[in-house]
This record gives structure tokens, C-alpha cells and sequence, in this order.
């Protein structure tokens, strides 16, 4: 996590956007009175929100943990992927 100051951010605001979509990195932007920003990449952001929904869901949320204890616990099997022609 980075932490730049608005001043800052202004000369030099490629090179911090580069740093958080190439690289990612959130950004805090320090501002006067304590009301920072942050600053995330698109692909971030919906991540966050597509955990929010997810975990949000307290039926999808028991799932998920069922099955990561599941596959803790070896309880799984192996599949071959079975590829279908595209034109049927």
C-alpha cells in the first residue's frame, strides 16, 4: 500500500496510476483534515465487489467454506476435461 500526499499525486499522477493498475497497489491520498482517498485499479475494485456479493450471500458464503474444507480434507476427485466441438 502506498500513501502520496494530493501535491504529490498531481506532478506525478501516470506513474502512481501505473503503479496501481500494473502493479497492484492501492493508494491512499493524504489529504488536508484527514479526508483521504483511495485509489484502486478498475480490476480491483471488481474483485472487491464480486467477494462483497459472494460472501455477502450467507447460503453461497456456508458453500464455499464446505467445499474449501472438503478439498482440505482430500474429500475430492479428479476429471478429465471433456472437449466439445464448437459446432455442436
Amino acid at each position: 500500500m502506498l500513501a502520496v500526499n494530493y501535491t504529490t499525486l498531481r506532478d506525478n499522477m501516470k506513474t502512481y496510476m501505473d503503479k496501481v493498475t500494473d502493479d497492484y497497489e492501492t493508494l491512499i491520498v493524504t489529504r488536508k483534515d484527514n479526508k483521504n482517498v483511495v485509489m484502486l485499479s478498475e480490476e480491483t475494485y471488481n474483485n472487491l465487489m464480486e467477494n462483497i456479493y459472494v460472501m455477502g450471500n450467507k447460503a453461497n458464503y456456508d458453500w464455499l467454506m464446505e467445499s474449501k474444507a472438503q478439498l482440505e480434507n482430500g474429500k475430492f476427485t479428479r476429471h478429465d476435461l471433456v472437449e466439445v466441438p464448437a459446432d455442436e
